[in-house]
């Protein structure tokens, strides 16, 4: 297997985006649940990063395996247990170098942290990094857009009621206009029709006293017009891509691709 190692020391002279005393960590990306959500992903960690030159970047290794098992089909008792799959997926990323684990799969969460501890990676988590998003902008109450066996599992109603922020979460007719969406999205692109459906979906939620919308799907993200919500609407995979690159380089996210939290700065 071919090893990885950090870039050598930069040049005299030439700009270098790492803290000096911070060394590279090799991220690891468990993948495919879908495809497309993690080219996203993989697109948004670019973008977040700070860079002037490819060695500037973070590093990592990407997992694609769609073969994973249906993870709300599991959670909810009628699909096979996706776990030997994705233990096989972290494993494989630790046999790689990687010391930092991400996953741009929400529902995922259910299964992988238990993985991750066994392998000793370093899980960032998606849920984790969301509700602390939400928490440190005072909000009270949230909108979450998931997949079903997400909100089974509670992964966000668990972790914001820890912080004091309130679940607001569709009813069911609601939630099987998500599901549409989410499989629209996997079979190929999501029509016009589950846009307005999702778009009409954050409004209702909004309506209800959210402040935010959490898309905590990352199809999601690819099929909702956040131009239709009338409050924020929440990136989960671009919030995790700005804390790996924290992580990973021990610097700042550029945050090129939406709101700056409470007092960062923008890059010029």
């Amino acid at each position: 297997m071919t090893q990885l190692h950090d870039r050598a020391p930069a040049p005299a002279g030439e700009a270098d985006h790492r803290r000096p005393a911070s060394r590279t960590r090799l991220v690891g990306v468990l993948g495919g649940m879908g495809p497309a959500a993690t080219v996203d992903f993989y697109g948004k960690l670019v973008e977040e990063t700070a860079a002037t030159r490819d060695q500037a970047h973070v590093p990592v290794v990407i997992w694609g395996d769609p073969r994973v098992p249906d993870r709300s089909l599991s959670l909810l008792g009628g699909g096979e247990d996706p776990t030997p799959y994705l233990r096989r997926g972290v494993e494989g990323l630790k046999q790689a170098g990687c010391e930092v684990l991400a996953v741009p799969c929400n529902t995922a969460h259910a299964f992988v942290p238990r993985l991750a501890e066994e392998a000793g990676l370093e899980l960032v988590s998606i849920i984790e990094v969301t509700a602390d998003a939400l928490a440190a902008d005072g909000v009270r109450a949230a909108g979450v857009l998931s997949t079903s066996g997400t909100l089974h599992a509670g992964l966000y109603a668990d972790a914001l009621r820890r912080r004091g922020v309130a679940v607001i979460e569709p009813d069911e007719p609601g939630q099987r206009q998500v599901t549409a969406a989410i499989a629209a999205v996997k079979g190929g692109g999501a029509r016009p029709a589950h846009r307005r459906a999702l778009a009409e979906l954050s409004r209702s939620l909004a309506d209800r006293g959210a402040e935010r919308v959490v898309t905590a799907c990352t199809e999601l993200v690819l099929a909702l017009d956040r131009s239709l919500v009338p409050v924020p609407v929440l990136d989960p995979a671009r919030l995790l891509a700005r804390r790996l690159v924290e992580t990973a380089l021990g610097a700042p996210a550029a945050h090129r691709g939406g709101p700056a939290p409470p007092g960062a700065t923008l890059p010029i």
